[in-house]
């Protein structure tokens, strides 16, 4: 009988592996304490510290076990977001933010796509690279928006909208690319977009509709109960939602929405130490998964295309929270915390490694993301300081 467990063959392979994932957990609790000793969010230091250790010596984990490792992370992530905001502030926000992903689209998925065409790529290469580019993300975002404590500032809601929005145009652009991918026609090109677009809308109604027939539901007297009927619902959800191609992340945020009031209030409490240790996980196991020897031949390409993307994403942000007459500072932060991408440009690179469209695009897209990744919880740490200089800080910390 196989061994059912993905971390290793046999008694050895699994007591290694639960001293490899102790070693990781210790190294992960050091990097938290420094961060919260600094005020800093912990997200770049768990990036990197996956990175060296992928680099210098990766645990004896399975690519099962670590991509599983991330997509609970990034389901427990947006789970956390959507019990934030009810299902009516949800669709106030994708009303009102349409303009703002309409821009964001244009601003963002350019650069990666005239970038593919320069660099000389075939044409699908070239949408998965503006895919790569266009989409922030939402888990490092989420983790960020709460690290800093402004999941209740004025200029989130625009975040918020601006990430729905991107996670949905996810349910036309995965699987439409998938299939045009696999050298199918136009029809069934047109019929999987067809089923994940369904899928995401019905979803959503069901959120928005049945919210306090659910949270009926899902209530308990018990602490234990409630979380676990929680979790099942979400993982099911989430499970279902990834067999539909749409992105489990969406299915995780709406049944946020659907639960409404003090029982939101409760599962929040309850997922927020669930939350914290598989977000830890899920940057840690995305640093696991660069190889990092290819990276140093697609740097300067990398970085130019980040800087590049920092800027238009950074102008999309800004852009979204004036409309919704939120004040300089407030701009700042919205435009510095879209700046980071993440695991949804990984899949998307993932898709064109995996059809052997572009040899180059898989280590291009995770030098990009890396980069990106530190760089954009760095400028949201800092964002409210870049519309003072020193001299005008200086000034205003007089008595």
């Amino acid at each position: 009988m196989a061994d059912p467990l993905p971390l290793g063959a046999g008694a050895e392979g699994v007591g290694a592996a639960l001293l490899e994932l102790g070693l990781v957990a210790a190294v992960l609790a050091v990097l938290a304490r420094l961060a919260l000793r600094s005020g800093f969010s912990p997200v770049p230091l768990y990036l990197v510290a996956g990175l060296v250790l992928g680099a210098v010596h990766p645990p004896a984990l399975s690519a099962e076990f670590i991509d599983l490792g991330v997509q609970i992370g990034v389901v427990l992530l947006l789970l956390m977001l959507g019990l934030e905001y009810s299902g009516e502030e949800l669709i106030e926000n994708l009303r009102s933010g349409l303009a703002a992903g309409a821009v964001d689209f244009g601003l963002n998925f350019t650069p990666g796509l005239v970038a593919g065409f320069a660099l000389g790529w075939d044409w699908r290469a070239a949408i998965l690279l503006g895919g790569v580019t266009y989409i922030s993300s939402s888990g490092i975002v989420a983790k960020v928006l709460t690290d800093l404590g402004r999941l209740g500032n004025r200029e989130t809601p625009a975040v918020l909208s601006i990430l729905v929005l991107e996670d949905l145009v996810m349910a036309f652009y995965l699987p439409l690319v998938a299939v045009l991918l696999t050298g199918a026609g136009v029809a069934a090109a047109l019929g999987s977009v067809a089923i994940a677009v369904a899928a995401a809308a019905l979803a959503l109604f069901a959120a928005v509709r049945f919210h306090r027939v659910l949270s009926r539901v899902v209530s308990h007297a018990s602490d234990e109960a409630l979380l676990l009927t929680v979790l099942a619902i979400v993982l099911v959800v989430a499970g279902g939602a990834e067999a539909l191609s749409v992105s489990a992340a969406v299915g995780a945020f709406l049944v946020g929405i659907a639960l409404s009031e003090q029982v939101a209030h409760r599962a929040a409490q309850l997922v927020s130490p669930l939350r914290d240790v598989f977000a830890a996980v899920f940057f840690v196991f995305f640093g696991l998964q660069v190889d990092s020897s290819k990276l140093p031949g697609v740097a300067a390409v990398a970085a130019a295309l980040a800087v590049a993307t920092a800027v238009t994403k950074f102008v999309t942000g800004r852009w979204a929270a004036r409309r919704i007459g939120v004040g300089p500072r407030g701009r700042l932060r919205a435009g510095a915390a879209l700046i980071a991408r993440g695991e949804f440009s990984i899949v998307i690179a993932g898709l064109g490694v995996a059809a052997g469209v572009e040899a180059t695009l898989g280590p291009l897209s995770a030098a990009y993301v890396i980069a990106l990744a530190v760089a954009g919880p760095v400028l949201a740490r800092f964002a409210e300081r870049l519309d003072r200089p020193p001299w005008r800080r200086e000034a205003s910390a007089r008595p």
